[in-house]
């Protein structure tokens, strides 16, 4: 079967926890606030522990970063084949935890303070949103889409090409608007449904595409 990716396979309950309330923090009060002293106090947890977990405050950040990339869920292929309905509903899971992630005020306030830092000379934080987030993201992603070519429901020559297809598709412009300042959408399953659909259209095989036809 296929194994959900999901917040326990890096941090454990408490770590999750503890970093819950320093992306807390930090959209509340900005960077400043983002102090070990501050999220020790919010997480009633000691700053040993938090350097025991975490390591320095850049390290803080990064498993800030990771913690909530990991809300985006996919799934792992460990010996059964996908189908038709099971690919189709791992994509919508995928892109409705996106969309919600990216509308979220977490990643609009990290995104916008790494903006902010990006003409400071040793800023690490976008380096961090694209190394520990993004790029972990699309990993995981491409990983879906390969298994689903490799049981035969999905077509392309270039992996990379199809899966930004398909983050195009889900994302569009949306995250550029909300960073500068208009409303999220008002329902993302039905995006992300009309998503995947049109992905499918695209990259599906004949036998995705009967079966998609015959269910309409």
């Amino acid at each position: 079967m296929l194994s959900e990716v999901g917040q326990s396979s890096e941090f454990s309950p408490r770590q999750n926890a503890v970093l819950e309330q320093a992306l807390r923090l930090l959209v509340d009060g900005g960077e400043k606030a983002l102090t070990t002293s501050g999220v020790a106090r919010a997480a009633n947890c000691s700053k040993e522990s938090l350097y025991k977990w975490f390591g320095d405050r850049d390290g803080l950040l990064s498993a800030m970063i990771a913690y909530q990339a990991s809300k985006v869920r996919t799934f792992e292929r460990n010996g059964e084949r996908l189908n038709t309905v099971s690919l189709h509903d791992h994509l919508v899971i995928f892109a409705r935890d996106l969309l919600e992630v990216l509308a979220g005020d977490v990643s609009l306030a990290l995104n916008r303070l790494a903006i902010g830092q990006s003409n400071r000379d040793g800023s690490k934080l976008g380096k961090l949103l694209l190394e520990r987030g993004r790029r972990q993201i699309d990993r995981r992603a491409s990983g879906l889409i390969d298994a689903g070519k490799r049981a035969g429901l999905l077509r392309f020559a270039d992996a990379d090409e199809a899966y930004h297809t398909l983050y195009g598709l889900i994302v569009s412009d949306l995250h550029v608007r909300m960073l500068l300042g208009e409303p999220g959408l008002k329902d993302s399953s039905r995006q992300a449904e009309k998503a995947v659909t049109a992905f499918l259209r695209l990259y599906g095989t004949e036998k995705v595409l009967a079966e998609a036809a015959a269910t309409v």
